[in-house]
């Protein structure tokens, strides 16, 4: 049997290589299906409690932080109003699951029917955690969206090229903002659900995952920048006004 280490650093490795197959093939549209299929599926999986690396988790930090992924490919190749664009995105897919697999708890199974508890066991929680993921979804993915270009003006000034420190802005933003998203989201989601010893212990656990997550995705923003330039990506850009007013 594969360990749950084993497993989680081969879903980081399969997930981000995911998000940036989505961007070589469908460029920034790739990367907004993505966004939709990681909010769904990981406000799924969160809900699964693990014990790895000598810490109880939940499931979900990985596909939460192929999102700030995401945002963080969008910022550098296509600037802010397309980041943005896809935060919310993610917000309205949330609010439609809710709806959609709520109502879906509404209808009385047929006697043969053998899935409908263990189904409603599933997905009874998820008002609550979809509303919780709702909401630091949008503080902390505006805020990292926000950071990110903070970050990119600075070292623009300093090294006056937009192009170096990429590292700086990708990390930067990202590290910063998951600790608002770690915090808020498990207060939020499992307050009362679990001891606070336990509630404390997912927290960390939680951000240390992100702080290798954050680490570990910067080679797929420098992968993803070097796709854009190889295929024009940046010089099609340059002829929207909004990235224009980026380059200034």
């Amino acid at each position: 049997m594969i360990s749950n280490e084993i497993l989680l650093v081969l879903s980081l490795v399969v997930i981000y290589s995911m998000v940036l197959l989505m961007f070589a093939l469908f460029r920034e549209h790739g990367l907004y299906t993505w966004t939709v299929i990681a909010t769904i599926t990981a406000n799924i999986e969160v809900m699964i409690l693990v014990h790895a690396f000598g810490m109880d988790m939940t499931l979900g930090n990985v596909l939460f932080a192929s999102t700030f992924l995401v945002t963080d490919i969008l910022s550098e190749v296509y600037g802010k109003q397309e980041a943005r664009r896809a935060v919310w995105l993610g917000i309205a897919t949330s609010c439609i699951f809710i709806v959609i697999s709520q109502s879906w708890l509404l209808y009385h199974p047929a006697a043969a029917d053998g899935v409908f508890p263990h189904f409603k066991a599933l997905f009874v929680n998820t008002p609550r955690l979809m509303a919780v993921s709702v909401a630091v979804y949008v503080v902390s993915q505006m805020f990292d969206v926000w950071l990110y270009h903070a970050w990119w003006d600075f070292s623009t000034r300093r090294a006056g090229d937009r192009r170096k420190f990429l590292w700086l802005r990708n990390n930067g933003s990202t590290l910063v903002s998951q600790i608002i998203n770690t915090v808020l989201y498990n207060l939020g989601a499992f307050a009362g659900v679990y001891s606070a010893k336990t509630l404390l212990s997912i927290i960390i656990s939680g951000y240390v995952i992100f702080i290798v997550t954050s680490l570990a995705d910067t080679p797929f923003v420098y992968l993803a920048r070097t796709i854009a330039e190889r295929r024009g990506i940046h010089h099609e850009m340059k002829d929207r006004p909004f990235y224009r007013r980026l380059e200034r």
